[in-house]
């Protein structure tokens, strides 16, 4: 059974200006929290079967590679190791799509879709990880916004000041 997460951020820059970010697949250590770098590891940078390793640390990665483009708008990424899904997945993508509000603005909106493995065990596993999957695509839409408007990497700390911002508003 597919899991499904999404979140939404309101970008206050251009859809032009966030594609020519978005579509900079060696980016992802400025906005993905916990990903401290990114390296292509295919022949080309971007469209259907560009590739690219996104490390946790030295030895911990992920490999995501685009299945799907949409110039201007997004792409599908496949998280995979080489032939085989990401831990703790049986097999998962990720959806990054961008929309003009009418307004100068852009709408993100980051998706996970997963299976999980082992049956109906996997199953409750996943419903269980439902609440943190979700809590960890906001962080990733919200990390997006910050970067795509500052230009500057999003830590931690970035994160969370934003958010306890967020909350008194």
């Amino acid at each position: 059974m597919t899991q499904q997460v999404h979140a939404q951020a309101v970008i206050d820059i251009p859809l032009q200006d966030a594609w020519t970010k978005l579509r900079d697949i060696s980016l992802a250590h400025h906005y993905v929290p916990g990903i401290v770098k990114t390296e292509i590891v295919s022949a080309h940078v971007e469209g259907v079967g560009a590739s690219r390793y996104v490390y946790r640390n030295a030895k911990s990665y992920i490999q995501e590679t685009v299945e799907e483009w949409q110039d201007g708008k997004g792409f599908l990424i496949h998280l995979h190791r080489g032939d085989k899904p990401a831990p703790p997945f049986r097999d998962a993508w990720f959806r990054y799509a961008l929309e003009d509000n009418g307004n100068g603005q852009t709408v993100l909106t980051t998706s996970l879709m997963y299976e999980m493995p082992w049956g109906r065990l996997g199953a409750w596993l996943g419903a269980k990880m439902a609440g943190i999957v979700q809590a960890t695509i906001s962080d990733v839409a919200l990390s997006m916004k910050l970067y795509y408007e500052t230009g500057v990497p999003t830590t931690a700390a970035a994160l969370k000041a934003y958010k306890a911002r967020m909350k008194k508003a």
